[in-house]
């Protein structure tokens, strides 16, 4: 599948938290946009307030279990979610997933079948920070700058082609929770600006070399 599409697209959300991100998608491809509007909610987690903002809004949104990787060293579990979350893709005929705060990683399977159609957001300049705590990263490094990435998903970790990033400073008093909140701040304008990007045609997934 090409972007751009000749009608509206078909966003799917996947989150495991509180939907922050989902709020910035929904706030600006509303039901009816020209554009794209959400179609699918997924969680790993039956107690994220994304099903909540989801199910409030008419949105179907299911959840799964997900384990993580050293309680599914046989990957039966994530297997059986990629297999749950692609009936449920395939029914309401999906063509772009955003992975807003979902704390899973999917297989090599399921990345390349949805490869130029799968995004994530990271709270960090990449390359820099990748994985887990990066603004605890970003302080203990010193830097003088942060930010976040959207990106394509590729096989690696948070290593997939840059869509586009947003920056801020990083202040002496800056605390974890200080940093991560104006981080997530550049979050909910970066995110629905590459999603247009992307299907509008001006973002592709191209292999990093």
């Amino acid at each position: 599948m090409l972007f751009p599409l000749n009608r509206p697209a078909r966003l799917a959300v996947f989150a495991s938290g509180r939907g922050s991100n989902l709020d910035a998608i929904l706030s600006n491809f509303p039901k009816g946009h020209s554009l794209a509007s959400v179609s699918l909610v997924m969680s790993d987690n039956a107690d994220a307030g994304a099903l909540e903002k989801a199910l409030t809004r008419g949105i179907p949104a299911y959840t799964f279990p997900f384990p993580a990787r050293k309680k599914d060293k046989d990957g039966l579990g994530r297997k059986a979610f990629e297999r749950e979350a692609e009936h449920y893709l395939e029914a309401e005929q999906i063509d772009l997933i955003c992975l807003a705060g979902f704390m899973r990683l999917f297989s090599l399977e399921f990345n390349e079948r949805w490869q130029g159609r799968l995004l994530n957001i990271h709270p960090s300049l990449l390359p820099e920070f990748k994985g887990l705590h990066p603004q605890r990263q970003a302080l203990e490094s010193k830097v003088s700058e942060a930010g976040c990435t959207v990106h394509f998903v590729d096989a690696g970790v948070d290593t997939g082609p840059i869509i586009l990033q947003k920056r801020v400073p990083v202040f002496a008093t800056d605390t974890e929770e200080s940093l991560s909140v104006r981080i997530l701040e550049q979050e909910h304008l970066a995110y629905p600006e590459a999603i247009r990007l992307v299907l509008e045609g001006k973002a592709k997934f191209e292999a990093v070399l």
